[in-house]
């Protein structure tokens, strides 16, 4: 994006504040591969099934946040290197011991991370699921301690998260 482009007012019509994305539907090469990482490591319940070619996954018992499915991919392979398309879900902890479980979780099924970062207006844990789908899992901070610049704009940063410090919180 353009330093021309940043300075632009805003747009006539902004989206409802209260608007929130509801889920995210990802093509994967084999189901029940990306179902063991959705459901089993990252701890998501199924909540529909369509035969062998999609999944409906939640937390909470929504109707869904993740939705599998190999209509258009069965067998195929992520994307290159340099392509286009999703860079990551982020699936949002209502707080750092809620975090920390899923943290747990990921050390005790092997699953690497590729990451971990302290925005200061969040905490978060990159990873890739076995399609190569970037994932991110992450809390937000109150925002009374988001960091902000002395002209008052939002200041985010990325510095190292102290990942022994979380895993300590998975009580």
């Amino acid at each position: 994006m353009s330093a021309s482009t940043l300075d632009k007012p805003e747009a006539a019509y902004a989206a409802d504040p209260g608007m929130t994305i509801g889920h995210v539907h990802l093509k994967v090469a084999e189901l029940e591969r990306s179902l063991a990482f959705w459901r089993d490591i990252i701890g998501l319940k199924v909540m529909q099934r369509m035969g062998d070619h999609a999944v409906f996954l939640s937390a909470g018992g929504y109707h869904h946040h993740i939705a599998l499915n190999t209509w258009e991919s069965a067998g195929g392979s992520p994307p290159g290197f340099g392509t286009t398309g999703l860079y990551h879900v982020a699936l949002l902890y209502p707080d750092r011991p809620a975090l920390a479980r899923a943290l747990k979780a990921l050390v005790q099924a092997g699953w690497a991370l590729e990451g971990a970062s302290d925005h200061g207006v969040s905490e978060a844990l990159y990873l890739r699921d076995p399609d190569g789908n970037g994932v991110e899992l992450y809390r937000d901070r109150d925002r009374a301690d988001w960091p902000f610049d002395a002209q008052g704009k939002l200041a985010m940063l990325t510095k190292r998260l102290d990942l022994r410090a979380l895993l300590a919180e998975a009580a």
